[in-house]
This record gives structure tokens, sequence and C-alpha cells, in this order.
């Protein structure tokens, strides 16, 4: 069970990061990214973001990307919330597919 603290910098790293992909994806046209999910763990050392990726046939292809450079992207979180933490949590990435598995369900359903 997350603590408070846990939340509260969840919360936070979760708004600055999909601030930081929403201005990086304003350049590529017809490519969303959103934070859906951000676990921190309990030392606060590790962040675990879940993205949703639109459209998902660009999700492991923009992923990787994503990877290979997180360590910009820790950098620019860095920037943004570098006054309100001590230590800027290594950053691991994932795809949230919950989005398509739904789809795939409700197309099941109607069948």
């Amino acid at each position: 069970m997350q603590e408070t603290r846990q939340n509260r910098i969840s919360r936070l790293l979760q708004k600055e990061l999909s601030l930081i992909f929403e201005s990086q994806t304003r350049k590529m046209h017809g490519v969303m990214i959103s934070v859906t999910r951000v676990r921190v763990s309990p030392d606060l050392s590790v962040c675990t973001a879940y993205l949703s990726v639109f459209p998902s046939e660009k999700g492991e292809e923009l992923i990787t990307n994503i990877r290979n450079n997180d360590k910009s992207v820790r950098y620019e979180l860095g920037r943004h919330v570098g006054k309100q933490l001590r230590i800027i949590p290594e950053l691991r990435f994932f795809i949230d597919d919950s989005l398509d598995y739904i789809e795939h369900i409700d197309e099941l359903l109607n069948k």
C-alpha cells in the first residue's frame, strides 16, 4: 500500500511527464502520448510510468524511442521538479494497453 507521500509524488511526476510528452509530441502530427499511471518505489528512487499511445500501432516504436532517450526525459523532468524533489527518480516506461484490451473485449461481445 502506497503512502501519502508516494501518492503526492506520483501525481506530481504524472503531471510533469504528461506535460513533457505533450510538448515533445506536438512536433509529431497525429501522435498522442498520455501518462495513465505512475508508481513510485517506497524509497522514491524508481518511477514506473505507464504510457498510452495513440495510434496504438506506433506504440512499440515510440516506447523504444522513449527508453533510448530516457536520460533526456529525466533531465527535463529534473528541470521541472528539481525544487520539489531532492533526487530525481530513475524512469522506467511501459505501454498501458488496457484500452486496446477493452476494445478487443467489446468486439468479442458484439459478435
